[in-house]
């Protein structure tokens, strides 16, 4: 009998984002100068977050907005979303070489890591209270058509 795929829920489709932010974030603040590497880390970053972003904010915050319990809770999810496109277009503005890019990406590692532990080890956990369980395995496959549309859109722009 062929083996069935799991069917993820939103919190799982998010989590393998997450993952690649963590590690991409992590390898970023470990390069100097303007090299390929930290060009191209950057941009898998940006990519990513992107990505993750509009498809996280259409299909988990905007649901949950829609409930009086969800409102609360998102909003401080969005206010940091809205930091790091901040510093990413900081980052974006100002030369890879430039001493203060390093100190621009600390900070956005920092954010991200921050947002992303917030997220796993306490939105999550109260989203799931507010969400139904078929909810979140719908919730989950629009997120990943979303997500895969923009990171091939972003990817395509960069060509």
């Amino acid at each position: 009998m062929p083996k069935r795929e799991k069917t993820l829920t939103i919190f799982e489709a998010l989590r393998e984002s997450h993952e690649k932010q963590r590690e991409f974030s992590e390898k970023l603040i470990q390069t100097s100068g303007d090299t390929a590497e930290r060009r191209e880390l950057f941009e898998l970053l940006k990519n990513e977050l992107f990505a993750h972003a509009v498809a996280e904010d259409r299909f988990l915050y905007i649901p949950l907005m829609m409930t009086d319990s969800g409102l609360n809770i998102t909003r401080h999810a969005l206010a940091e979303h809205h930091e790091m496109d901040e510093l990413l277009e900081k980052l974006t503005e100002t030369e890879f070489d430039n001493p203060g890019w390093l100190a621009i990406a600390k900070k956005l590692s920092h954010v991200v890591h921050h947002h992303l532990e917030e997220e796993e080890h306490r939105f999550f956990q109260q989203a799931g209270k507010i969400l139904a369980d078929e909810q979140k395995l719908e919730l989950a496959e629009k997120y990943q058509a979303e997500y895969i549309k923009y990171l091939k859109k972003d990817k395509d722009s960069l060509t």
